[in-house]
């Protein structure tokens, strides 16, 4: 079950809603959030409720004794080193077994048959909440949460288990037990998820489905598409796994507001950076601060000394790369990214700062654009032959009446998502809301446009899903 989908938005969403809102105590909240959340996950595969119960009830009673041997240094790490090492092992059996057994086959020829293990949705969103919690107990900056139950609601609520953001326990570990969310935030919650909902529904899926036209499954195919049609389709790709992910993203703080949880940003329009650097400031925050915080940092960070400081950072990108899935080029893209953060650190921010803000926005958005080829394409083969198709080494031909006609029965939408990637409407709004103090038409226009607004896109995002079967979430598969 997808938030984008009827079922979610006018089931199992608005009964929870109807539920939640009816009983009137805080725990009873809690309680009907829980089930919500343990029915939600049950529905992409109930064996794997099992899994999500022992990683939480592991990250509930390690921390419980971190706390205990608390005057006890040496006991209180082996029980740090417990609790993250198990959730870990369970991390890499599942998402990563496979592609270890398989490299180890392609080197020695053993073992001759590979096991096909299923990755268990979510696994690598609810993992580093509780990689986070453990650690945060071990520092001292969080309390344990006693009642096993409440952790689990914390991990497994529905709005952020499956595909983030990436929400720490110290950010609503006091949410769990007092919160109050008033009628402003409501509203609030329900307008950012309708954006959410119609930058899925419409924009995201429409981009999806351009792209996969051109940046088709086999190498034959791939290499029959002429350069432009594999220029458009990587930007296509470009412009969806942003409306995808953030749409995501939208929705999950949008439902946090409308029971009390504030959920920090995870996108901050990441196509306007002025670099690879202020890009990923920008792109998937929660992630980003994750390995900052608890690898880089850690590590040593940058204080001891330039060659630590590379290492950190290659272990750090490395790390980041393998997160988003057990395959070469996603560690590939990982890399590609380490050395032009390495790049701007040592030599580019420090020879080029006088260069003017728009060329370094072209190229942070070249480096960004090239970075989304390696990493659609698992498969290294596709790979070549995308940037050889991309040059014209296929004898691809430039450009064919397909190409053309899609573009030319697309450009208004092309340009239409584009601006959804930018801020350009957000910063009109606000422009409007700051008019509203000194005119009267502001006024009354700012306010139907928060009454019937949502409601529109709502009807929007409704008639774009009905009968529409092809509505993936790209990060599900993370």
């Amino acid at each position: 079950m997808v938030f984008s989908s009827l079922l979610f938005i006018f089931l199992f969403f608005a009964v929870t809603m109807f539920i939640y809102c009816y009983v009137s105590t805080i725990r009873h909240k809690n309680i009907v959030l829980l089930v919500a959340s343990l029915v939600f996950y049950s529905w992409g595969g109930p064996k794997y409720l099992i899994l999500l119960l022992a990683m939480c009830f592991i990250s509930w009673f390690f921390p419980l004794q971190i706390h205990r041997f608390r005057k006890n240094p040496g006991m209180k790490r082996l029980m740090l080193i417990l609790g993250c090492g198990l959730d870990l092992g369970l991390l890499i059996y599942f998402k990563y077994a496979g592609f270890i057994l398989t490299n180890l086959q392609n080197l020695t020829g053993f073992p001759e048959v590979v096991p096909q293990i299923v990755l268990p949705i979510g696994i690598s969103f609810y993992t580093f909440q509780l990689l986070s919690y453990v650690v945060d107990v071990y520092r001292g900056d969080v309390a344990p949460q006693k009642k096993y139950w409440k952790l689990l609601l914390y991990c497994s609520l529905f709005h952020q288990c499956i595909a983030g953001p990436i929400v720490r326990y110290a950010d609503v570990a006091r949410e769990i037990d007092h919160r109050r969310p008033r009628i402003p935030e409501i509203g609030r919650g329900i307008n950012r998820f309708v954006i959410g909902l119609v930058k899925k529904a419409i924009f995201a899926n429409s981009c999806a489905q351009i792209a996969d036209m051109f940046l088709v499954g086999t190498v034959g195919e791939l290499a029959d598409i002429p350069a432009a049609g594999l220029w458009l389709g990587a930007l296509m790709y470009m412009l969806q796994i942003y409306l995808d992910f953030s749409a995501y993203s939208d929705m999950a703080i949008g439902m946090g507001l409308m029971v009390g949880f504030h959920y920090k940003e995870n996108f901050d329009y990441p196509y306007i950076a002025g670099s690879v650097t202020d890009f990923w400031r920008r792109w998937h925050i929660s992630l980003s601060s994750f390995f900052r915080d608890y690898v880089y940092i850690p590590l040593g960070g940058n204080r001891k000394g330039e060659r630590r400081k590379i290492l950190n950072l290659f272990i750090v990108w490395g790390l980041t790369g393998l997160w988003h899935g057990a395959s070469w080029n996603f560690v590939l893209w990982g890399l590609y990214y380490f050395v032009f953060l390495v790049l701007e650190k040592q030599i580019l921010m420090k020879r080029f700062e006088n260069v003017p803000k728009a060329l370094w926005h072209v190229y942070t958005l070249l480096v960004v654009y090239f970075g989304w080829v390696i990493f659609k394409f698992t498969d290294l083969s596709l790979l070549g032959t995308m940037f050889k198709g991309m040059f014209g080494l296929n004898q691809n031909g430039f450009i064919n009446i397909e190409v053309t006609m899609t573009i030319q029965n697309n450009i208004f939408f092309i340009i239409a998502a584009i601006i959804g990637c930018m801020p350009v409407l957000k910063n009109l709004y606000k422009s409007m809301c700051r008019r509203c103090k000194r005119n009267t038409i502001f006024k009354y226009t700012r306010r139907v446009i928060e009454v019937a607004g949502p409601t529109v896109l709502l009807l929007l995002a409704t008639m774009a899903l009905v009968g529409d079967s092809y509505n993936p979430f790209l990060y599900f598969q993370f």
